[in-house]
């Protein structure tokens, strides 16, 4: 545990409240950083580096007391099959260093660098042209997840982020490799719903209660658990599913708009006040973490920065 992590984390069991930043890949797509294909925003680091740094100093600027590694879509499993393994190492190296440019650029000491993971895996063509999901051994999930967290040990980040975590197939084998961690954990966790009062299920299938992934992380006892990538009009009704499980502090960061394929649509965004007023509902319902995801850029983090209990402390 770093003292940055310590000091934000006994803060956050005190009561407090702590910003997150927004959408790393959706702000680095509105800076005009390109998307390629199948690793999305994966590469940024090394054909955007200027552009990363400055987004990240964005955040931190607005008020974000915890900025992202962009390293969502730059796992073995993504960037391998677009022909970039051997990146990998050098990709995600290269975007934990970029965060830690911006925090020192701008002169804030204590902002925290989550290192995001995910379980996303580039789709793949089948029969007549439909795309499928490839079928993975856990065994092989497990290794390329375990390279991940040891890179993120590695480059120097204060806590792994689980990100959009709702495939179980695929959550395990994470969970398991971050849980061996020497870095703290926190899980985000995402839902769906199909009609105003239906069941809410899990985000990548819907044969899955968002109930069921909520157990399947707390066995292991994460830090933090939340809701992110998920509707901001849905994240109110899950936060008792994870109170009825999860004793520690919760987190809650919504997308807003859609995605095509490598593009993220910035159609009927949420306005920073709109988002403000949801924050504060969130915190609330007993919510301390609480940030952006796709769609939702420095602007927003900046409508809701009086909302943080947190210290910022400049390098001396």
């Amino acid at each position: 545990m770093t003292a940055r992590y310590e000091k934000l984390w006994t803060a956050v069991r005190n009561g407090g409240i702590a910003l997150l930043d927004g959408g790393v890949s959706t702000e680095l797509e509105r800076r005009g950083a390109p998307m390629k294909g199948g690793i999305w925003s994966g590469f940024a680091a090394l054909d955007a580096w200027d552009v990363l740094v400055d987004t990240h100093r964005a955040y931190i600027d607005a008020g974000s007391n915890i900025i992202t590694a962009n390293t969502y879509a730059s796992s073995r499993l993504m960037l391998e099959p677009s022909g970039f393994g051997e990146n990998v190492r050098d990709i995600n190296l290269k975007s934990i260093e970029a965060a830690q440019t911006a925090r020192e650029r701008c002169g804030v000491s204590d902002t925290l660098i989550a290192g995001s993971i995910s379980h996303v895996i580039p789709f793949e063509q089948g029969s007549e042209g439909a795309t499928r999901q490839p079928n993975i051994a856990a065994e092989d999930l497990y290794r390329a997840y375990a390279e991940m967290v040891s890179l993120h040990e590695e480059g120097g980040t204060d806590l792994i982020l689980l990100e959009m975590m709702s495939l179980p197939a695929r959550m395990k084998p994470l969970f398991r490799a971050a849980s061996e961690s020497s870095l703290p954990v926190w899980c985000g966790l995402s839902a769906k719903r199909k009609t105003k009062d239906g069941p809410i299920k899990s985000w990548h299938d819907e044969t899955v209660d968002f109930a069921d992934n909520v157990a399947a992380a707390c066995v292991y006892q994460f830090d933090v658990l939340g809701t992110m990538h998920t509707r901001a009009d849905l994240i109110a009704d899950t936060i008792p599913l994870i109170q009825e499980q999860h004793s520690g502090p919760i987190m809650a960061y919504p997308d807003s708009g859609y995605f095509v394929a490598p593009h993220w649509q910035f159609v009927d965004v949420l306005s920073p006040e709109e988002f403000r007023n949801l924050v504060i509902s969130w915190i609330n319902q007993g919510v301390q973490i609480v940030g952006g995801c796709c769609g939702l850029g420095p602007q927003h983090i900046a409508a809701i920065s009086d909302l943080s209990t947190m210290e910022h402390c400049a390098v001396t």
